[in-house]
């Protein structure tokens, strides 16, 4: 029998996908190679561990933490069903990743259930946002610290967004983003770890946009977004829902957990806009946010 768990443990460590079995208390028995390299956390640091230990903390486009109240292996385990959800992973980078999660009851010899299985695979669209991002080679067009694209690469963006506006009459969004606080990030726990915030921002911007849109490292702590084709709704809507995915992000410092907030100002492209007016509209309404409370976007 511990020859045939094994030779079947072997099998799942060699899925691409993440895969792994909780029991009837939701602690995680087993936890395969794909799920080590889709989150970063690593089988002997999860094994034994809550699947809510402050560990994947799974949460849902609303930032509801799944864990606590709806979590598909608490329902597969309830009700003997196979549940499906698109939810936000917390990376052990300390960023949130979709990921696409199925879950399945696991039975014993006598038909009771013992615990449940939970799938989960990349999404689609955040690997195409990851190839888009890869796809800008020009060493000159890359922000080093983020890799995200900088200045040169926004310039290019902004052309082709104004040009669209005036052919074809898109919508085009931009946003104008800032971390709330990171001077006393820096000063709290020196500049390395506030690289590491800035990467934690920026991969989580990064990851849960659209692939048709684009996060660029304006300077400092400072990102714009431009998002494509968009209605004054779903401006509203998708960057509210950047603004709670960072909120919802943490980077593990020894005995310290770092959470950061952004403030934003969002606004929809004009055809005569330029890139400079852009910046200037979207940086006094970011302004808004700042003298609001922080933590919020401000649209105009």
């Amino acid at each position: 029998m511990a020859n045939e768990s094994d030779f079947f443990k072997t099998i799942l460590n060699g899925l691409y996908d993440g895969v792994y079995f909780v029991d009837t208390d939701r602690r995680i028995t087993f936890w395969n190679r794909g799920a080590e390299r889709i989150t970063g956390f690593k089988a002997d640091q999860v094994m034994g561990q809550h699947c809510s230990d402050n560990m994947l903390m799974h949460v849902d486009g609303a930032g509801k933490q799944l864990c606590l109240e709806g979590c598909p292996l608490s329902a597969s385990i309830a009700d003997g069903s196979l549940h499906e959800a698109q939810v936000f992973v917390h990376h052990a980078g300390g960023y949130r990743l979709p990921v696409m999660v199925r879950t399945s009851p696991i039975y014993d010899e006598t038909g009771n259930i013992t615990g449940a299985v939970e799938t989960f695979s990349d999404n689609s669209q955040m690997m195409e946002a990851m190839q888009k991002v890869d796809e800008l080679s020009d060493a000159a067009m890359k922000d080093p610290l983020t890799q995200l694209g900088n200045r040169r690469f926004l310039e290019t963006m902004i052309d082709l967004r104004l040009m669209e506006s005036r052919i074809t009459k898109p919508a085009n969004g931009f946003m104008f983003v800032d971390i709330d606080h990171f001077k006393h990030v820096n000063d709290t726990y020196g500049h390395e770890t506030g690289d590491l915030v800035l990467k934690m921002v920026a991969d989580t911007l990064r990851l849960n946009l659209r692939p048709s849109d684009s996060v660029i490292r304006w300077g400092g702590e400072e990102f714009i977004v431009i998002i494509q084709s968009v209605t004054q709704e779903v401006l509203v809507e998708l960057t509210n829902r950047l603004r709670m995915l960072v909120q919802q992000s943490q980077l593990n410092h020894g005995p310290h957990h770092i959470k950061v907030t952004i403030s934003g100002g969002a606004t929809l492209i004009k055809d005569d806009d330029t890139l400079e007016a852009l910046v200037e509209r979207a940086d006094a309404l970011m302004y808004q946010s700042k003298t609001g409370g922080r933590n919020r976007i401000t649209f105009s």
